[in-house]
């Protein structure tokens, strides 16, 4: 990176004799050798601190060999279901199942398309039980087909389907009415010698009670994320608990099968509700520990992770399953207690790495150049270093949860590249004593663009970032249930670019309307995501704060981010068009 270097000034600028520079050169090599120190301190304990492990009553492996039942779906990758062309192999279905029966009794399948009519004779082998599901839809001739291969397989595999559920929340997504929901439980019910279910979520239970004369059993769906009102991961097992007892008293004499409760282990926050591996692991462990001591039977949802519904519910919709989407194997070691960042190592010595960068660009800046020096700069490399050495990892774990296809993967790897960049071309900015160039200096007529390298280099990652943040913040105020907080990387860059909004400020008559329009955007969209996520959610306040933070250095320097424009009558005349 070229380096600006101000022409024409002496090492002895100002006056100051060299015995004055002999007496403050102990303090110079001193304070930023302190503050480097401090920064690396901070890191290390934070780190530390964010990967401490929670011990659980039991490991995680023991209790999943006491799983009654789990929901399965053998989607890998890009397979999805919503592809009716895609059929998964018998062999992949296979392999699954064989390590399904190390830790479970009974599998739930929702549906006999896409290659899972082949799950019964694949279950068989291993001495697993079957749900049997019949995903129905409007397409009410494929629904018969659907149901007609439902029964074909009930019959055929009496020993392994223990039961048919038909239809699978066809209620709460709107696409049967209730007449035709019961037309097609009807159809199985009268055919097959196991009993027959419909599953929906517990309060649509509750809306449709009719429905609990057409079913054998009742099969509810409780999942306290969801919630209108999620609860926190501590108090989520007894909302379960709670729900099925409301549906109990609704109808009495129905046996209450939960088949659907779990947890997410990744993904944004709503209200208290904080998607981890801890919260994950807790709220199983202390489902089933309650639910069997109160003999209540609950499939677990679900087995495996499942890439494919990022499409459709953002990050948190591929992180429900027990097992890992990709490596197929538990998610906690037996035995073991539980981390949220259980490559943390490697964070930390990425985070360190990253401090060491941002401190050797400003010594390097620094030794290049003759601008005023103070403590307040160094004070600034130190907070930049210190947030990205912190956040880094984080921000790159997120980056890789949360992109899914090839808009995800720019959007991410857009903002997390100026996250990454920003603290070093901000802190080679402060110590040039550079003030942020304009925007208008990189796009705006040929008079006023800037010639300088390092500051177009600064200005062109700038504004990168500043529209992803922008389209991140839209993307919070019209679609915020698939959209994840970006809370680490607004932070990496917000913090640089306010020391040198603060430290490098000119003041001059001028304004760039561009600066005020996206500090405006940033201000309106961090008060949405104030209002409409509570205060409970601590993702969202980070990434309102990240937003103000943003803006405010934005507005703050609209009138000084001018200041490297040649001051020619052209470029005036200009200026005041802006």
């Amino acid at each position: 990176m070229q380096l600006d270097v101000p022409a024409g000034l002496s090492p002895n600028r100002g006056g100051r004799s060299v015995g004055d520079a002999a007496t403050r050169a102990p303090f110079k090599v001193a304070a930023p050798l302190w503050l480097f120190l401090l920064s690396v301190s901070i890191i290390v304990a934070a780190w530390c601190w964010l990967a401490t492990p929670v011990p659980l009553g039991h490991a995680p492996a023991d209790l999943a060999k006491r799983l009654d039942c789990v929901s399965y779906a053998p989607f890998r990758g890009h397979q999805t279901p919503w592809n009716s062309s895609v059929v998964i192999s018998p062999d992949q279905i296979a392999q699954d199942i064989a390590d399904l029966a190390r830790i479970t009794n009974c599998i739930r399948i929702y549906s006999v398309e896409n290659g899972l009519d082949k799950v019964p004779e694949l279950a068989s082998k291993v001495g697993l039980k079957v749900i049997l599901g019949v995903w129905i839809g409007r397409d009410r001739l494929k629904n018969a087909s659907l149901i007609e291969t439902a029964v074909s397989l009930a019959n055929q595999f009496t020993d392994v389907v223990s039961a048919v559920i038909v239809g699978n929340e066809v209620l709460l997504r709107g696409e049967l009415p209730e007449a035709g929901l019961r037309e097609a439980i009807r159809s199985a019910k009268g055919r097959v010698n196991v009993p027959v279910s419909y599953a929906d979520t517990w309060d649509f239970w509750l809306r449709y009670p009719e429905l609990g004369h057409e079913v054998d059993f009742v099969t509810i769906h409780v999942l306290p994320y969801w919630e209108d009102v999620p609860p926190r991961a501590e108090d989520a097992p007894l909302h379960v608990l709670d729900a099925r007892s409301k549906v109990a008293l609704a109808f009495p004499g129905k046996e209450i099968f939960i088949g659907e409760a779990g947890w997410p282990s990744g993904g944004r926050m709503r209200n208290g509700a904080l998607p981890s591996r801890i919260n994950q692991a807790r709220f199983t462990f202390d489902l089933l520990d309650q639910a069997s001591r109160d003999n209540v039977r609950i499939n677990l949802f679900e087995a495996y992770d499942e890439p494919w519904k990022r499409q459709w519910e953002g990050t948190v919709g591929a992180h429900w399953g027990w097992l890992d989407g990709e490596s197929r194997q538990l998610k906690y070691p037996a035995g073991s207690a539980v981390s949220n960042y259980p490559f943390w190592k490697m964070q930390l010595g990425a985070g360190l790495g990253f401090c060491v960068v941002v401190f050797a660009t400003a010594l390097l800046t620094r030794w290049r150049s003759a601008a005023p020096m103070a403590m307040l700069r160094w004070l600034a490399v130190a907070a930049s270093a210190t947030v990205g050495g912190v956040l880094l990892g984080v921000s790159v774990e997120n980056a890789l949860y949360e992109s899914y296809g090839f808009a995800g993967l720019i959007r991410q790897g857009s903002l997390l590249i100026g996250a990454t960049l920003l603290p070093l071309l901000c802190t080679n900015a402060l110590m040039a004593d550079r003030t942020l160039p304009a925007f208008v200096e990189l796009i705006g007529p040929r008079e006023m663009r800037t010639r300088s390298l390092p500051a177009l280099l600064l200005g062109v990652v700038l504004l990168v970032t500043i529209l992803v943040a922008a389209e991140s913040a839209q993307g919070l105020v019209f679609d915020p249930r698939s959209r994840d907080f970006p809370f680490a990387s607004l932070t990496m860059a917000a913090v640089p670019i306010w020391t040198v909004t603060l430290l490098s400020r000119r003041k001059l008559p001028v304004c760039a309307t561009s600066e005020a329009v996206f500090a405006g955007l940033f201000a309106a969209a961090a008060l949405y995501v104030l209002l409409s996520e509570g205060i409970q959610n601590w993702q969202s306040l980070w990434s309102a704060a990240a937003f103000f933070l943003l803006g405010g250095a934005l507005w703050r320097s609209r009138s000084a981010v001018l200041s490297g424009i040649s001051g020619t009558p052209r470029a005036a005349q200009l200026l005041t068009q802006v």
